[in-house]
């Protein structure tokens, strides 16, 4: 799950809408209070059984119609997995904010692992919307890989506060996501399957030679496909926080175990009524087709396809993943949006 354009738009899936007129660059950028500037950083108070803590906060524009909170991978990624999305929204006018969950890199990190649950993560977002003053006439919720998850719990619970919703990259379940896991793994050559096996069946998953293999056979595979990874991926990977991914998620890609390693929201789908787009890539670490059928369950679906993309393709499959978003987004904003059949 780690987490974590210009070629032409007419292959989209979605034909992209003229872009409506948004309000000027001097007024996008406008200062929001007369006090010191931050660089549009805050870090907002949350309140958890073991005490107050802060998190994490960085708003690019002021849309007062649409406002995007991006909820990263890991568990324990950073926002930077999305620094690709300051190249595409901003000019496009759509406000959108960077989220650092508690216990990531540059929130704090109490380091307690009673915190490290999908119900605790679902009511910290809650508290973020509420401090960043969010409403459901503009707030928009976009999770990616974990993420996902955390996205899907948030709007089964409080999609009252939601105007629109968008799943990227990530299942439904996670014993599907795990069966779609074998099915990559049975794709690869018998040596190299063999090799993985090996150091797993000693728990082995940190040796050097482990990790190298599954980065050159499996993550340039499916995690990223571009031969040289840009710099705010490798940066994530490198604050990655281990103790909560193994914690959740598991030892390895190939072997969950975690916390999250029954999670299963596939028949609560239908109980999404906001307006909810599923990104998926061709060859992502998740199942293309059952994020699509994700698209189907939800009340009002639509579902963005990225024939070049991986499990990152806002970063290797931008043709196709930011029109498919803006479209979504501007589409619930000016109310023409549809979902598919």
């Amino acid at each position: 799950m780690r987490n974590l354009w210009i070629a032409s738009l007419t292959c989209c899936l979605f034909s992209c809408a003229q872009p409506t007129q948004g309000p000027s660059l001097s007024t996008y950028f406008a200062k929001q209070d007369s006090g010191v500037q931050t660089g549009n950083i805050k870090m907002v108070e949350i309140q958890t059984p073991k005490g107050k803590f802060h998190v994490w906060t960085k708003r690019f524009g002021n849309n007062p119609r649409v406002k995007l909170l991006l909820l990263h991978g890991g568990p324990g990624g950073t926002h930077e997995f999305f620094e690709s999305f300051e190249n595409f929204l901003p000019e496009e006018g759509i406000e959108f904010i960077y989220y650092d969950q508690l216990d990531s890199y540059y929130s704090d990190q109490p380091g307690d692992s009673s915190l490290w649950t999908p119900e605790h993560f679902v009511e910290e977002v809650e508290q973020v919307r509420q401090a960043l003053g969010l409403t459901r006439d503009n707030f928009y919720l976009l999770g990616h890989s974990w993420g996902g998850i955390l996205a899907m719990e948030y709007a089964l619970k409080y999609q009252d506060n939601l105007k629109g919703l968008i799943i990227s990259n990530m299942m439904a379940s996670m014993p599907e996501y795990e069966k779609y896991n074998g099915v990559l793994r049975s794709r690869m050559r018998k040596s190299l399957v063999d090799s993985l096996k090996a150091y797993e069946d000693k728990g082995l998953y940190k040796d050097s030679v482990y990790q190298a293999l599954v980065f050159k056979e499996y993550y340039h595979q499916h995690l990223c496909r571009l031969a040289d990874w840009p710099d705010p991926l490798v940066r994530g990977f490198k604050h990655l926080s281990e103790g909560i991914y193994v914690t959740m998620q598991g030892p390895s890609e190939f072997k969950t175990g975690g916390r999250l390693i029954t999670w299963d929201r596939s028949k609560d789908l239908s109980k999404i009524k906001v307006p909810t787009l599923t990104i998926g890539g061709e060859f992502d670490t998740m199942d293309p087709k059952y994020m699509e059928w994700m698209s189907k369950q939800v009340q009002q679906g639509n579902y963005a396809y990225c024939p070049e993309g991986s499990h990152c393709d806002m970063w290797d499959d931008q043709a196709h993943y930011f029109p498919g978003l803006l479209t979504f987004l501007k589409a619930v904003d000016d109310g023409t949006f549809k979902a598919a059949k």
